[in-house]
């Protein structure tokens, strides 16, 4: 949660590097993404696990998610399928779906060069510096409110 506002943020790190993600997400995604990293299963399905169930059911692979655009403070993303196919979907819905599916994340390097923050690894002066950084800022720098 970014402070003051308590709006829900995902962090995506960098795999072999030192930046960070961030991104604005909707209290709805937060949860369902939530949910997902704790191994939760809801009595019913929600939205992503019935759009995992239904890529099982038709015999579909997501193979990759990929964060592919930041335009207007907007975070696009796609879905790949082994089919070949692409869908472009908001990143919280791609990010809930492929922490369901055991999907790879990736984030374009445009994307990573614009919106990354870089934290060094393992320097906990840095990690704490980043966490007043995400204390003081908002979805509005970025010129969004959720995604």
């Amino acid at each position: 949660m970014e402070m003051p506002n308590n709006q829900p943020i995902v962090l995506l790190r960098e795999v072999g590097g030192d930046r960070y993600l961030p991104i604005w997400i909707g209290p709805g995604e937060a949860t369902a993404i939530a949910f997902a990293q704790q191994g939760l299963a809801p009595a019913r399905p929600l939205t992503h696990d019935l759009f995992k169930d239904v890529l099982e059911a038709v015999g579909q692979e997501l193979t990759e998610v990929r964060i592919t655009d930041l335009r207007d403070g907007v975070f696009y993303a796609e879905l790949v399928f082994a089919s070949g196919v692409e869908v472009s979907a908001r990143p919280s819905d791609a990010i809930a779906l492929a922490l369901r599916t055991g999907t790879p994340i990736y984030g374009s390097d445009g994307v990573l060069d614009d919106a990354g923050i870089a934290i060094p690894d393992e320097q906990e002066d840095e990690v704490e510096k980043f966490r007043e950084f995400l204390d003081q800022i908002s979805p509005e720098d970025f010129g969004t409110n959720s995604q």
